[in-house]
Protein backbone atom coordinates (compact mmCIF):
# COMPACT_ATOMS: atom_id res chain seq x y z
CA UNK A 1 0.00 0.00 0.00
CA UNK A 2 2.83 1.99 0.72
CA UNK A 3 4.30 1.47 -2.32
CA UNK A 4 1.78 2.16 -4.29
CA UNK A 5 1.52 5.87 -2.70
CA UNK A 6 4.39 6.40 -3.21
CA UNK A 7 4.22 5.54 -7.23
CA UNK A 8 1.31 8.22 -7.27
CA UNK A 9 2.72 10.72 -5.79
CA UNK A 10 5.72 10.19 -8.17
CA UNK A 11 3.72 10.10 -10.79
CA UNK A 12 1.80 13.39 -10.29
CA UNK A 13 5.35 15.40 -9.68
CA UNK A 14 6.75 14.33 -12.84
CA UNK A 15 3.14 15.02 -14.29
CA UNK A 16 3.31 18.49 -12.81
CA UNK A 17 6.94 19.28 -13.79
CA UNK A 18 6.05 18.10 -17.91
CA UNK A 19 2.91 20.45 -17.69
CA UNK A 20 5.09 23.45 -15.84
CA UNK A 21 7.72 22.87 -18.75
CA UNK A 22 5.01 22.77 -21.65
CA UNK A 23 3.57 25.79 -20.13
CA UNK A 24 6.85 27.51 -19.70
CA UNK A 25 7.60 26.34 -23.55
CA UNK A 26 4.42 28.05 -24.70
CA UNK A 27 4.84 31.26 -22.99
CA UNK A 28 8.39 31.37 -24.82
CA UNK A 29 6.85 30.94 -28.00
CA UNK A 30 3.76 33.26 -27.61
CA UNK A 31 6.07 36.31 -26.51
CA UNK A 32 8.69 35.58 -29.11
CA UNK A 33 5.85 35.33 -32.18
CA UNK A 34 4.15 38.60 -30.91
CA UNK A 35 7.69 40.40 -30.56
CA UNK A 36 8.17 39.44 -34.35
CA UNK A 37 4.99 40.75 -35.51
CA UNK A 38 5.83 44.11 -33.53
CA UNK A 39 9.19 44.34 -35.30
CA UNK A 40 6.99 43.93 -38.90
CA UNK A 41 4.84 46.30 -37.56
CA UNK A 42 7.39 48.39 -37.01
CA UNK A 43 9.37 47.92 -40.22
CA UNK A 44 6.02 48.64 -42.60
CA UNK A 45 5.79 51.90 -40.52
CA UNK A 46 9.11 53.14 -40.79
CA UNK A 47 9.07 51.87 -45.13
CA UNK A 48 6.21 54.66 -45.55
CA UNK A 49 8.75 57.73 -44.10
CA UNK A 50 12.13 56.68 -45.78
CA UNK A 51 13.60 59.51 -47.13
CA UNK A 52 14.48 60.01 -51.42
CA UNK A 53 17.63 58.42 -51.89
CA UNK A 54 20.42 61.03 -52.13
CA UNK A 55 22.90 59.04 -54.07
CA UNK A 56 20.57 56.23 -55.17
CA UNK A 57 19.84 56.11 -59.13
CA UNK A 58 17.26 58.43 -59.33
CA UNK A 59 18.85 61.46 -58.25
CA UNK A 60 21.72 61.64 -60.71
CA UNK A 61 21.44 63.55 -63.47
CA UNK A 62 22.50 60.57 -65.93
CA UNK A 63 20.90 57.84 -64.96
CA UNK A 64 21.60 53.88 -65.65
CA UNK A 65 19.41 52.33 -68.45
CA UNK A 66 18.92 49.63 -66.55
CA UNK A 67 16.49 49.38 -63.24
CA UNK A 68 17.51 50.46 -60.34
CA UNK A 69 18.03 46.50 -59.04
CA UNK A 70 16.03 44.60 -56.26
CA UNK A 71 15.61 47.18 -53.07
CA UNK A 72 12.21 46.48 -53.33
CA UNK A 73 9.58 45.55 -50.87
CA UNK A 74 11.86 46.07 -47.55
CA UNK A 75 11.77 49.79 -48.12
CA UNK A 76 8.68 49.90 -50.16
CA UNK A 77 4.82 50.30 -49.37
CA UNK A 78 3.25 48.98 -46.53
CA UNK A 79 0.20 47.34 -47.17
CA UNK A 80 -1.77 49.64 -44.81
CA UNK A 81 -2.26 52.60 -46.88
CA UNK A 82 -2.61 50.94 -49.86
CA UNK A 83 -6.36 50.09 -50.10
CA UNK A 84 -6.85 52.70 -53.45
CA UNK A 85 -5.01 50.03 -55.61
CA UNK A 86 -8.01 47.81 -54.33
CA UNK A 87 -6.75 45.51 -51.96
CA UNK A 88 -3.63 43.14 -50.80
CA UNK A 89 -2.81 41.91 -54.42
CA UNK A 90 -2.35 45.23 -56.36
CA UNK A 91 -0.41 46.42 -53.31
CA UNK A 92 2.30 43.60 -52.91
CA UNK A 93 2.57 44.32 -56.93
CA UNK A 94 3.92 48.03 -55.99
CA UNK A 95 5.86 47.31 -53.15
CA UNK A 96 7.29 44.64 -55.46
CA UNK A 97 8.51 47.71 -58.02
CA UNK A 98 10.56 49.71 -55.06
CA UNK A 99 8.53 52.68 -55.61
CA UNK A 100 8.26 54.46 -51.73
CA UNK A 101 5.24 55.93 -50.30
CA UNK A 102 5.41 59.17 -48.69
CA UNK A 103 3.19 60.82 -46.32
CA UNK A 104 1.13 64.12 -46.81
CA UNK A 105 2.61 65.52 -43.83
CA UNK A 106 5.88 65.41 -45.32
CA UNK A 107 5.03 66.75 -48.73
CA UNK A 108 3.05 69.33 -47.12
CA UNK A 109 5.76 70.40 -45.70
CA UNK A 110 8.52 70.30 -48.73
CA UNK A 111 6.68 72.23 -50.50
CA UNK A 112 5.53 75.20 -48.24
CA UNK A 113 2.29 74.03 -47.65
CA UNK A 114 1.51 73.39 -51.24
CA UNK A 115 2.35 76.99 -52.44
CA UNK A 116 5.48 76.39 -54.38
CA UNK A 117 3.56 75.44 -58.03
CA UNK A 118 5.63 75.37 -60.73
CA UNK A 119 3.49 74.57 -63.09
CA UNK A 120 0.05 72.77 -64.66
CA UNK A 121 -0.95 70.34 -66.08
CA UNK A 122 -3.67 67.76 -67.35
CA UNK A 123 -2.76 65.68 -64.36
CA UNK A 124 -3.28 68.92 -62.04
CA UNK A 125 -0.40 71.33 -60.30
CA UNK A 126 3.34 70.22 -60.44
CA UNK A 127 5.11 71.98 -56.92
CA UNK A 128 8.72 72.11 -56.58
CA UNK A 129 9.33 70.15 -53.17
CA UNK A 130 13.05 70.37 -51.07
CA UNK A 131 12.91 67.51 -48.76
CA UNK A 132 14.67 66.94 -45.96
CA UNK A 133 17.65 65.13 -47.31
CA UNK A 134 18.27 68.51 -48.83
CA UNK A 135 17.14 67.41 -52.29
CA UNK A 136 15.09 68.95 -55.00
CA UNK A 137 11.82 67.11 -56.60
CA UNK A 138 8.79 67.79 -58.29
CA UNK A 139 5.26 66.87 -56.82
CA UNK A 140 2.47 66.14 -59.29
CA UNK A 141 -1.08 66.15 -57.63
CA UNK A 142 -4.13 64.94 -59.37
CA UNK A 143 -6.54 67.70 -58.92
CA UNK A 144 -10.16 67.21 -57.98
CA UNK A 145 -11.47 68.24 -61.63
CA UNK A 146 -8.62 66.37 -63.78
CA UNK A 147 -9.25 64.76 -66.59
CA UNK A 148 -7.13 61.57 -65.69
CA UNK A 149 -8.34 60.05 -62.43
CA UNK A 150 -6.79 57.02 -60.43
CA UNK A 151 -6.63 54.88 -63.47
CA UNK A 152 -4.01 56.99 -64.64
CA UNK A 153 -2.56 57.64 -61.45
CA UNK A 154 -1.79 53.98 -61.14
CA UNK A 155 -0.74 53.10 -64.22
CA UNK A 156 2.31 55.61 -63.74
CA UNK A 157 3.03 54.12 -60.20
CA UNK A 158 2.80 50.49 -61.81
CA UNK A 159 4.68 51.64 -65.22
CA UNK A 160 7.62 53.50 -63.88
CA UNK A 161 8.23 51.42 -60.99
CA UNK A 162 9.99 49.18 -63.48
CA UNK A 163 10.90 51.57 -65.96
CA UNK A 164 14.24 52.88 -65.36
CA UNK A 165 16.27 54.78 -68.03
CA UNK A 166 18.39 58.03 -68.69
CA UNK A 167 15.84 59.62 -71.45
CA UNK A 168 12.56 59.15 -68.94
CA UNK A 169 12.03 61.12 -66.30
CA UNK A 170 12.24 58.73 -63.41
CA UNK A 171 9.12 58.83 -60.62
CA UNK A 172 10.78 58.38 -57.11
CA UNK A 173 7.98 58.09 -54.75
CA UNK A 174 3.91 58.61 -54.05
CA UNK A 175 1.74 59.78 -52.02
CA UNK A 176 -2.03 58.46 -51.60
CA UNK A 177 -3.00 59.75 -48.31
CA UNK A 178 -5.97 62.06 -47.07
CA UNK A 179 -7.90 61.39 -50.27
CA UNK A 180 -4.95 63.09 -51.90
CA UNK A 181 -3.15 61.39 -55.24
CA UNK A 182 0.61 62.61 -55.58
CA UNK A 183 3.16 61.72 -57.51
CA UNK A 184 7.18 62.30 -56.67
CA UNK A 185 9.75 62.76 -59.54
CA UNK A 186 13.48 63.84 -60.19
CA UNK A 187 12.81 67.99 -60.88
CA UNK A 188 13.69 68.87 -64.62
CA UNK A 189 15.31 71.99 -63.92
CA UNK A 190 14.82 73.58 -67.47
CA UNK A 191 11.25 72.96 -67.67
CA UNK A 192 9.74 71.56 -71.19
CA UNK A 193 10.98 71.44 -74.39
CA UNK A 194 7.22 73.63 -75.04
CA UNK A 195 8.17 76.39 -72.74
CA UNK A 196 11.43 76.67 -74.62
CA UNK A 197 10.11 76.63 -78.31
CA UNK A 198 7.09 79.25 -77.66
CA UNK A 199 8.21 81.15 -74.77
CA UNK A 200 9.95 84.86 -74.97
CA UNK A 201 11.67 84.40 -71.98
CA UNK A 202 13.68 81.11 -72.85
CA UNK A 203 17.07 81.74 -74.30
CA UNK A 204 16.42 80.10 -77.91
CA UNK A 205 17.53 76.52 -79.03
CA UNK A 206 20.26 76.35 -80.90
CA UNK A 207 20.38 74.02 -83.89
CA UNK A 208 22.49 71.10 -82.72
CA UNK A 209 20.54 71.31 -79.33
CA UNK A 210 17.81 70.26 -80.94
CA UNK A 211 18.95 67.61 -82.33
CA UNK A 212 20.79 66.26 -79.20
CA UNK A 213 17.18 66.78 -77.75
CA UNK A 214 15.29 64.68 -80.58
CA UNK A 215 18.18 61.71 -80.53
CA UNK A 216 17.92 61.64 -76.15
CA UNK A 217 13.86 61.52 -76.48
CA UNK A 218 14.09 58.91 -79.73
CA UNK A 219 16.15 56.73 -77.20
CA UNK A 220 13.93 57.04 -73.99
CA UNK A 221 11.36 56.02 -76.86
CA UNK A 222 13.55 53.00 -78.02
CA UNK A 223 13.55 52.37 -74.53
CA UNK A 224 10.07 51.91 -74.14
CA UNK A 225 9.43 49.81 -77.51
CA UNK A 226 12.57 47.40 -77.29
CA UNK A 227 13.97 47.49 -74.02
CA UNK A 228 11.31 47.49 -71.80
CA UNK A 229 9.56 43.81 -71.18
CA UNK A 230 7.18 44.16 -71.89
CA UNK A 231 6.88 46.67 -74.27
CA UNK A 232 5.63 50.10 -73.32
CA UNK A 233 3.75 52.78 -75.75
CA UNK A 234 3.53 56.06 -74.27
CA UNK A 235 0.61 57.60 -76.50
CA UNK A 236 1.26 61.11 -75.72
CA UNK A 237 4.04 62.50 -77.22
CA UNK A 238 4.49 65.75 -77.79
CA UNK A 239 6.88 68.98 -76.08
CA UNK A 240 5.26 69.82 -72.92
CA UNK A 241 5.69 66.18 -72.19
CA UNK A 242 9.68 66.54 -72.98
CA UNK A 243 11.29 67.75 -70.04
CA UNK A 244 14.84 69.05 -69.61
CA UNK A 245 17.49 68.21 -67.11
CA UNK A 246 20.11 71.46 -65.62
CA UNK A 247 22.26 70.12 -68.54
CA UNK A 248 19.73 70.37 -71.13
CA UNK A 249 19.36 66.57 -71.35
CA UNK A 250 15.78 65.69 -72.63
CA UNK A 251 13.47 62.68 -70.59
CA UNK A 252 9.89 61.14 -71.47
CA UNK A 253 7.71 62.03 -69.07
CA UNK A 254 3.96 61.92 -68.15
CA UNK A 255 2.86 58.00 -68.65
CA UNK A 256 -0.63 58.64 -67.38
CA UNK A 257 -1.91 56.69 -71.18
CA UNK A 258 0.76 54.76 -71.18
CA UNK A 259 0.13 50.86 -72.31
CA UNK A 260 1.75 47.97 -72.04
CA UNK A 261 2.02 46.31 -75.55
CA UNK A 262 0.64 43.50 -74.76
CA UNK A 263 -2.72 44.51 -73.06
CA UNK A 264 -5.37 47.28 -73.54
CA UNK A 265 -4.65 47.89 -77.40
CA UNK A 266 -7.98 48.42 -78.35
CA UNK A 267 -10.05 51.55 -76.24
CA UNK A 268 -14.18 52.86 -76.71
CA UNK A 269 -12.98 56.44 -76.79
CA UNK A 270 -9.67 58.28 -78.71
CA UNK A 271 -7.53 59.13 -75.45
CA UNK A 272 -4.05 61.68 -76.33
CA UNK A 273 -3.51 65.09 -77.79
CA UNK A 274 -5.12 65.79 -80.89
CA UNK A 275 -2.10 67.26 -83.85
CA UNK A 276 -0.01 64.32 -82.50
CA UNK A 277 -2.56 61.43 -82.80
CA UNK A 278 -1.58 58.89 -85.62
CA UNK A 279 -4.75 59.16 -88.11
CA UNK A 280 -4.91 55.01 -88.23
CA UNK A 281 -5.54 55.68 -84.19
CA UNK A 282 -8.32 57.39 -84.52
CA UNK A 283 -10.20 55.44 -87.38
CA UNK A 284 -8.99 52.09 -85.50
CA UNK A 285 -8.88 52.52 -81.88
CA UNK A 286 -5.76 50.80 -82.16
CA UNK A 287 -2.84 51.64 -80.81
CA UNK A 288 0.53 50.43 -81.67
CA UNK A 289 4.30 51.37 -81.64
CA UNK A 290 3.96 53.33 -85.20
CA UNK A 291 1.19 55.69 -83.42
CA UNK A 292 4.23 56.40 -81.11
CA UNK A 293 6.51 57.28 -84.26
CA UNK A 294 3.71 59.40 -86.20
CA UNK A 295 3.95 61.37 -82.91
CA UNK A 296 7.37 61.64 -82.14
CA UNK A 297 7.31 62.57 -86.25
CA UNK A 298 5.34 65.73 -85.61
CA UNK A 299 7.63 66.40 -82.40
CA UNK A 300 10.67 66.69 -84.79
CA UNK A 301 8.52 68.77 -87.63
CA UNK A 302 7.82 71.12 -84.08
CA UNK A 303 11.83 71.11 -83.41
CA UNK A 304 12.64 71.86 -86.75
CA UNK A 305 9.36 74.70 -87.51
CA UNK A 306 8.72 75.87 -83.53
CA UNK A 307 5.01 75.65 -84.59
CA UNK A 308 2.47 73.22 -82.83
CA UNK A 309 -0.09 71.44 -84.40
CA UNK A 310 -2.39 73.36 -83.00
CA UNK A 311 -0.68 76.23 -85.33
CA UNK A 312 -1.16 74.32 -88.30
CA UNK A 313 1.88 72.52 -88.47
CA UNK A 314 0.92 69.64 -90.03
CA UNK A 315 -0.66 71.42 -93.15
CA UNK A 316 2.26 73.91 -92.97
CA UNK A 317 4.65 70.52 -93.60
CA UNK A 318 2.28 69.31 -96.32
CA UNK A 319 2.64 72.37 -98.27
CA UNK A 320 6.22 72.69 -98.00
CA UNK A 321 6.13 68.52 -99.19
CA UNK A 322 4.72 69.66 -102.13
CA UNK A 323 7.43 71.78 -103.23
CA UNK A 324 10.55 69.32 -101.85
CA UNK A 325 9.35 65.99 -102.85
CA UNK A 326 9.75 65.15 -99.15
CA UNK A 327 13.46 64.79 -99.61
CA UNK A 328 15.36 68.03 -99.77
CA UNK A 329 14.65 71.95 -99.60
CA UNK A 330 13.18 72.05 -96.42
CA UNK A 331 14.66 74.99 -94.98
CA UNK A 332 11.54 76.83 -96.14
CA UNK A 333 9.86 75.60 -92.65
CA UNK A 334 13.36 76.25 -90.49
CA UNK A 335 12.12 78.26 -87.18
CA UNK A 336 13.25 82.21 -88.72
CA UNK A 337 14.68 82.94 -84.70
CA UNK A 338 17.57 80.09 -86.31
CA UNK A 339 18.07 83.19 -88.65
CA UNK A 340 19.78 80.63 -90.94
CA UNK A 341 21.80 79.35 -88.03
CA UNK A 342 21.74 75.44 -89.10
CA UNK A 343 23.49 72.81 -91.41
CA UNK A 344 21.08 72.54 -94.87
CA UNK A 345 22.36 68.93 -94.95
CA UNK A 346 21.56 68.06 -91.23
CA UNK A 347 18.25 69.79 -91.40
CA UNK A 348 17.26 68.15 -95.02
CA UNK A 349 17.88 64.67 -93.47
CA UNK A 350 15.93 65.61 -90.50
CA UNK A 351 13.17 66.65 -91.82
CA UNK A 352 13.39 63.86 -94.54
CA UNK A 353 12.65 61.24 -91.47
CA UNK A 354 10.08 63.32 -89.54
CA UNK A 355 8.51 63.16 -92.81
CA UNK A 356 8.28 59.52 -93.22
CA UNK A 357 7.38 58.98 -89.75
CA UNK A 358 4.08 60.74 -90.24
CA UNK A 359 3.00 58.36 -92.94
CA UNK A 360 -0.43 57.87 -92.77
CA UNK A 361 0.58 53.94 -93.58
CA UNK A 362 1.75 52.79 -90.54
CA UNK A 363 3.60 49.84 -92.17
CA UNK A 364 5.83 52.86 -93.62
CA UNK A 365 7.12 54.61 -90.79
CA UNK A 366 10.31 53.58 -89.27
CA UNK A 367 10.74 51.65 -86.15
CA UNK A 368 12.68 54.25 -83.19
CA UNK A 369 15.67 51.94 -83.26
CA UNK A 370 16.37 53.05 -87.04
CA UNK A 371 14.85 56.50 -86.53
CA UNK A 372 18.03 56.62 -83.32
CA UNK A 373 20.68 55.37 -86.26
CA UNK A 374 19.97 58.37 -88.45
CA UNK A 375 19.97 60.92 -85.31
CA UNK A 376 23.02 59.10 -84.03
CA UNK A 377 24.33 59.39 -87.83
CA UNK A 378 23.73 62.95 -88.30
CA UNK A 379 25.48 63.84 -84.87
CA UNK A 380 28.60 61.88 -85.92
CA UNK A 381 29.02 62.81 -89.30
CA UNK A 382 29.37 66.72 -87.54
CA UNK A 383 31.56 65.50 -85.07
CA UNK A 384 33.38 64.01 -87.42
CA UNK A 385 33.61 67.04 -89.78
CA UNK A 386 34.88 68.75 -87.12
CA UNK A 387 37.68 67.32 -86.78
CA UNK A 388 38.37 66.32 -90.20
CA UNK A 389 37.37 62.57 -90.39
CA UNK A 390 35.07 61.45 -93.02
CA UNK A 391 32.89 58.70 -92.57
CA UNK A 392 32.99 55.60 -94.73
CA UNK A 393 29.38 56.52 -95.47
CA UNK A 394 29.36 60.14 -95.90
CA UNK A 395 28.44 59.78 -99.79
CA UNK A 396 24.79 61.33 -99.44
CA UNK A 397 23.22 60.31 -96.53
CA UNK A 398 19.49 59.32 -98.33
CA UNK A 399 16.92 58.53 -95.86
CA UNK A 400 15.46 55.50 -96.96
CA UNK A 401 15.00 53.66 -94.31
CA UNK A 402 14.62 50.06 -94.09
CA UNK A 403 11.09 49.81 -92.65
CA UNK A 404 11.64 46.04 -91.39
CA UNK A 405 14.43 46.90 -89.26
CA UNK A 406 16.55 44.61 -91.12
CA UNK A 407 19.31 47.24 -92.12
CA UNK A 408 23.06 45.95 -91.70
CA UNK A 409 24.30 46.38 -88.15
CA UNK A 410 28.32 46.57 -88.06
CA UNK A 411 28.66 46.73 -84.58
CA UNK A 412 28.44 43.05 -83.58
CA UNK A 413 27.29 43.54 -79.85
CA UNK A 414 24.77 40.82 -78.29
CA UNK A 415 21.01 42.10 -77.80
CA UNK A 416 21.58 41.96 -74.29
CA UNK A 417 24.16 44.52 -74.21
CA UNK A 418 22.38 46.88 -76.68
CA UNK A 419 19.35 46.60 -74.28
CA UNK A 420 21.17 47.03 -70.77
CA UNK A 421 23.26 50.13 -72.68
CA UNK A 422 19.78 51.44 -73.85
CA UNK A 423 20.76 51.00 -77.31
CA UNK A 424 22.55 54.45 -76.76
CA UNK A 425 25.35 52.95 -79.75
CA UNK A 426 25.10 53.57 -83.55
CA UNK A 427 27.34 52.25 -86.17
CA UNK A 428 29.19 54.69 -87.83
CA UNK A 429 27.60 53.08 -91.40
CA UNK A 430 24.17 52.92 -91.53
CA UNK A 431 22.03 51.19 -94.38
CA UNK A 432 19.59 53.35 -94.59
Amino acid sequence: MKAKSSGLIVGISIGVVIGALLAIVGLLCFRFHRKRSQIGNSSSRRAATIPIRANGADSCTVLSDSSMGTESSRTSVHNSKSSWFGGPRKSHVVAASGILEYSYKDLQKATCNFTSIIGQGAFGPVYIAQMSTGETVAVKVLATDSKQGEKEFHTEVMLLGRLHHRNLVNLVGYCAEKGQHMLIYVYMSKGSLSSHLYSENRELLSWNLRVQIALDVARGLEYLHDGAVPPVIHRDIKSSNILLDESMGARVADFGLSREDMINRHVSNIQGTFGYLDPEYISTRAFTKKSDVYSFGVLLFELIAARNPQQGLLEYVELAALNTGGEVGWEEIADSRLDGNFDERELNDMAALAYKCVNRAPRKRPSMRDIVQVLSHIIKTRYNKRHHKRLPSEVAININININGQSDRQNSMNSEHRRADSMDSAPDSIDL
